[in-house]
């Protein structure tokens, strides 16, 4: 028990009666109710009795701040005041107080009776406290799934898209409708279509983060609400991964069922600004997507869909390419037109379809976000090795190959160890072949891209740190990584030589990476003025149109093999 009173003559009577109460009890006091919060938050305790007027503090003050803490549902409070003020009491009790006790009455008897009420109010008040949580999951859950159920998801989306109006970021409603649950229903049972649905809502469970909003609205129905997206592409993604897990079958009773879904999405505030559109929108598109046919994702706009398909075409387009080996490496040239050297080649991944080559633009940011550049990026560096190994035959200049590597390359960890078993395949020296990175790869937060990186130059390779001078490249970077190839990027280029803010910028960049004994490429080197700028400032390696554009391995051992020799 703590006892907080400022009056000493009042604590000793109120100890006097508890030791005739009867009640078996250790017992701290405090003076004050700053003293007597520090006791609270150094011990346990079952009672507090609590002086109403101290100074500084009152009592009712003391209560506020014990509500605040943590362990203050664990303890019971017996307000002790001097004043006969009914009003008093009441407003002690709405404070948070258990009982009242004026100090006139406190007696051994009396004494016992409230420690004994208050605790017995306080633990009522756990219970009622307690049934209030389960009546209120009760009320906000789904029984069968224990995911939120449709009044619950409303009420939080209706929030959300309040507390989104000045964040300006996007929310995106997904509506998801279960094929064939009535057919499963009636060809299995209830319990199979219980299990079914539990096991589906395990499947899109894994393909969410967990702090989404996920909701049962009935039956075969449930809702996702995404929030704080950048934009529509973030919901497409989700929904692509939720239709792709569950077309899967499930194994229920030794017996395959198969559930497809079908999912429409509508964001805000593109499509609508208040809750009954936004839903509604999304019911449009998910009627559309079941009309289509089985797993199938609908945005509510027809230009958003238009996108989403593209997409989803590219993604199945870059698998096939694969199967069918429609990759192609093109080799642009590195030279050094001062003593008409050959440096080496940037390998350039191209895509041949119908005749015609596709650029890596337009399907690489694909590739990476579906995961597929990993195995996209170990076709590269094998062929890229390959060829490598067959320039370099009987030359006594050796070539270099810069490989450009994806960050999301290094989701692959067996990286390293696969391109070691491609430069010992191919007899290529590790020094030979320089590995090009954006400066995303050298940011803080990756710390397992650090270490591949650091591995890359324990294995010999080189390192090249790509579009130099682009954006926000750091010099910090030059200090801290094992970059030993420079890439400035071809934005730096200036037009010719009185173009004096460019070749400042260019040449104080230049003056920089030669102190720091860096090697440098100039990129985008596309007329005799760039050659002539390279040339004053130093730059030696320069490669770009002006020289050739990348060339297939054919062309590049007819053109270019030779110019050593």
């Amino acid at each position: 028990m703590l006892i907080v009173d400022d009056d000493k003559v009042d604590q000793e009577l109120v100890l006097r009666a508890l030791r005739k109460s009867h009640l078996d009890v250790s017992i701290d006091t405090a003076k004050t109710v700053d003293e007597g919060l520090d006791l609270y938050q150094e011990h346990s305790y079952d009672i507090i009795l609590l002086d109403y007027r101290m100074p500084e503090r009152d009592g009712t003050e003391m209560i506020y701040e014990l509500t605040q803490l943590p362990t203050s549902s664990n303890t019971a409070i017996v307000m002790m005041s001097s004043s006969e003020d009914e009003q008093l009491a009441i407003d002690c009790l709405k404070a948070g107080a258990h009982d009242f006790l004026m100090k006139s009455e406190v007696t051994g008897v009396r004494l016992r009776r409230a420690v004994l009420q208050a605790k017995a109010r306080f633990e009522l008040e756990q219970q009622l406290a307690e049934s209030y949580k389960k009546v209120k999951i009760l009320a906000e859950s789904d029984p069968l799934t224990g995911l939120s159920n449709r009044a619950y998801f409303e009420h939080s989306l209706r929030i959300n898209i309040v507390n989104n109006i000045r964040d300006k970021h996007k929310i995106a409603l997904l509506l998801i409708d279960l094929n064939n649950l009535k057919f499963i229903n009636d060809t299995y049972g209830h319990d199979v279509s219980d299990r079914l649905l539990l096991l589906v809502v395990d499947s899109i469970k894994s393909c969410l983060r967990g702090n989404e909003l996920f909701a049962r609205l009935g039956g075969d129905e449930f809702s996702i609400c995404l929030s704080n997206l950048d934009t529509a592409e973030d919901a497409s993604k989700v929904a692509t991964r939720v239709v792709e897990t569950l077309t899967k079958p499930f194994l229920i009773n030794e017996s395959e069922i198969h559930s497809t879904a079908s999912v429409g999405i509508s964001i805000y505030p593109d499509n609508a600004t208040d809750f009954e559109e936004l839903f509604k929108q999304a019911d449009i598109a998910m009627y559309r997507a079941k009309k289509l046919g089985r797993s199938r994702v609908c945005f509510f706009e027809e230009e958003m869909q238009e996108q989403f398909y593209l997409r989803a075409l590219l993604e199945k387009e870059l698998k096939q390419a694969q199967e069918l080996r429609q990759f192609l490496l093109h080799y642009q040239p590195i030279l050094n037109p001062k003593n008409k050297t050959l440096f080496g080649f940037e390998a350039l991944i191209r895509w041949g379809v119908d005749g015609r080559l596709r650029s890596p633009r337009d399907f690489v940011p694909v590739a990476e976000q579906t995961q597929q550049m990993v195995s996209i990026g170990r076709w590269i560096i094998k062929t890229a090795i390959s060829s490598l190994g067959k320039f370099n035959q009987g030359r006594e200049n050796l070539l270099v190959m810069t490989i450009n590597l994806s960050t999301i390359q290094f989701h692959d960890v067996k990286l390293v160890d696969y391109i070691q078993k491609c430069l010992i395949e191919y007899k290529v020296a590790p020094s030979l072949v320089a590995f090009e990175l954006t400066e995303s790869a050298f940011s803080e937060k990756s710390h397992h891209s650090i270490n591949i990186i650091r591995e890359l130059d324990k294995l010999g390779c080189k390192i090249a740190l790509d579009n130099f001078g682009k954006g926000s490249s750091s010099v910090n970077h030059l200090k801290k990584y094992p970059i030993s190839l420079i890439k400035l990027d071809r934005s730096l280029m200036p037009k010719n030589l009185n173009d004096s803010q460019n070749m400042a910028l260019i040449k104080g960049l230049t003056v920089m990476l030669q102190l720091l004994k860096r090697e440098v490429v100039a990129e985008g080197v596309e007329t005799e003025a760039h050659i002539a700028v390279c040339s004053e400032l130093g730059i030696n390696l320069m490669q770009g149109f002006y020289f050739s554009e990348a060339k297939g391995y054919e062309e590049i051992v007819q053109d270019y093999l030779q110019l050593d020799d």
